[in-house]
């Protein structure tokens, strides 16, 4: 019994091996290259056309929405962050603050609260009148919110109020 085992084991160390051997000794040439994923995917299904890369493609604006309120939470997040820690290790964060209002910096920030907030407002809206929630009013609200953001936001960044 144990010579048929070591005999078995014996042959079965040998097979890889001559699977090796065997790859090592066949032409290189008669290897065909193996397809890519959008070959395999466009043979596996003729009549649907195949995604272009991510780079040339062109965002719905509804995504671009959908992603721009991510975004600018995040960024709010970490603004938010960044002035406590300024603050906790003693900077003079309201200085600072009035030393950088200008137009720019204050469109910068006021762009991500107003589209936060509206964005935030629309979601509500959605979710207590989800049968409003079609493409062709999901695009218009999209556009919309890009629209009145920037502009509220343009005329935030104008406002000059008199230090306290």
């Amino acid at each position: 019994m144990l010579s048929s085992f070591a005999t078995g084991a014996a042959r079965a160390a040998r097979a890889p091996a001559r699977r090796v051997a065997a790859a090592a000794s066949a032409p290189l040439s008669s290897a065909t290259p193996e397809p890519s994923y959008s070959e395999r995917m466009a043979a596996k299904y003729p009549n649907r056309p195949v995604s272009p890369h991510v780079m040339i493609y062109s965002f719905p604006i509804v995504a671009l929405s959908s992603i721009t309120v991510r975004v600018t939470g995040v960024g709010l997040s970490l603004g938010l962050t960044g002035m406590a820690s300024a603050a906790l290790v003693g900077a003079d964060v309201p200085a600072l603050m009035q030393a950088v209002a200008m137009p720019a910096t204050k469109f910068i920030v006021a762009f991500p609260l107003v589209y936060h907030y509206i964005g935030g407002l629309r979601h509500t809206i959605w979710d207590r009148q989800p049968e409003t929630v079609t493409n062709e009013a999901v695009e218009k609200a999209s556009m919309a919110l890009f629209g009145a953001s920037t502009v509220i936001s343009g005329g935030l960044a104008l406002v000059s109020l008199a230090p306290l």
